[in-house]
């Protein structure tokens, strides 16, 4: 199983930027799915997270009001919708999800895709 993120970028500080997250692979399950992030020199941080129903979301006291995590999960696939960026909000950012594959659980994580914001 495979998670793909997409979606980040340069942006100017007070713009929006989009993630996507995408599964892919062969006989799995999507259990809850989240964002983490980590700024250069520093630890990685959880943004969101999400149920696997989609039905209840949790996020970082410093983006609440400005992401929405989202999921569609006929596509096997998570978003981040990111308005009035900052530039304190650059960073790597990671998706991750609990799989169940083959009777087996396990939490996979995505290459992670760099969303930088200029001042």
């Amino acid at each position: 199983v495979q998670l793909v993120e997409s979606g980040g970028g340069l942006v100017q500080a007070g713009g929006s930027l989009r993630l996507s997250c995408a599964a892919s692979g062969r006989n799995f399950s999507l259990n809850a799915m989240g964002w983490y992030r980590q700024a250069p020199g520093g630890q990685r941080e959880m943004v969101a997270v999400i149920s696997s129903g989609g039905d209840s979301t949790n996020y970082a006291d410093s983006v609440k009001g400005r992401f929405t995590i989202s999921r569609d999960n006929a596509k096997n696939t998570m978003y981040l919708q990111m308005n009035s960026l900052k530039p304190e909000n650059t960073a790597v950012y990671y998706c991750t999800a609990g799989i169940l594959r083959s009777s087996v659980r396990g939490w996979y994580w995505g290459q992670g895709t760099q969303v930088t914001v200029s001042s």
